[in-house]
């Protein structure tokens, strides 16, 4: 099929965690689709492409767009941060392809991505070694009364919790609700604030503890819609170096030679 439509996650910001399949779709494409600020960090992969960008809250426009341009024929990518299936365009552009049946005609390729969780996780040690839960604070297509009982069920069955999306300068409901939930019995857990990440001027990450955010409240000034929250879970500890540590629980079967306990 000629109509080829590449789905680009770009990984965590920056340029530094872009997977080689993605570059190469990047490489090979005629026209790059994507949100302002992404096609400014990708510049020096795409500079040479037709390029079309708008600004937030435009995903609809870029996803038609982005079609559109693979039923003339010319193979396109478009940009999703982070991992495409992980509050990306993956779901919107397989939606509107889906609702206007154009499978016959597009030829669909959705490229994975390492996103914010995952790296922010590579920089402080070893913290979601466990079972874990992604959680968008982002109430703009999601009822916030879901968003707090799915936090509510994340803690209460000590996932480590990943949080997205958790606070605007207009959006601040969702996030004090986040915080009130960790007042009940979650204040001693480690939390990891990850703003930036892999954009290497900008990037900051900081282990603290879920009693420092519930004391910042609101007014933390780390806390934006740049940054991911990490909850860690009971089991997680410091190591000595100041690590962030979630055993899976090896030694607590194996000795240190791997033989049984």
């Amino acid at each position: 099929m000629a109509n080829r439509l590449f789905i680009v996650s770009s990984g965590a910001g920056g340029t530094s965690y872009i997977t080689p399949e993605a570059k190469k779709a990047l490489e090979e494409c005629e026209v790059v689709v994507s949100y302002s600020k992404y096609a400014k960090e990708l510049k020096q992969l795409i500079e040479d492409k037709e390029i079309y960008t708008s600004g937030m809250t435009h995903e609809i426009e870029r996803c038609n767009q982005a079609i559109e341009y693979a039923k003339q024929g010319k193979t396109t990518c478009i940009v999703s941060n982070g991992d495409a299936n992980v509050y990306g365009m993956a779901t919107l552009i397989v939606e509107i392809i889906d609702e206007k049946d154009l499978w016959d005609e597009i030829e669909l390729i959705s490229l994975p991505g390492v996103t914010s969780f995952l790296a922010a996780a590579s920089r402080v040690g070893a913290p979601i070694s466990q079972d874990f839960s992604i959680i968008s604070l982002s109430d703009r297509l999601t009822d916030i009364k879901l968003i707090d009982k799915r936090i509510k069920a994340a803690l209460d069955c000590d996932f480590i919790l990943g949080i997205y999306n958790p606070k605007s300068k207009k959006r601040v409901q969702p996030y004090q609700n986040f915080l009130k939930a960790l007042e009940d019995g979650y204040q001693d857990r480690i939390a990891i604030i990850a703003s930036n990440v892999g954009r290497e001027e900008k990037e900051k990450i900081t282990i603290t503890t879920a009693k420092d955010l519930i004391e910042q409240d609101i007014n933390h000034e780390a806390v934006s819609m740049s940054t991911l929250i990490i909850i860690c879970n009971s089991n997680t500890r410091l190591t000595k170096n100041g690590k962030v540590l979630t055993p899976r629980g090896y030694l607590n079967k194996y000795e240190l030679s791997g033989e049984l306990k």
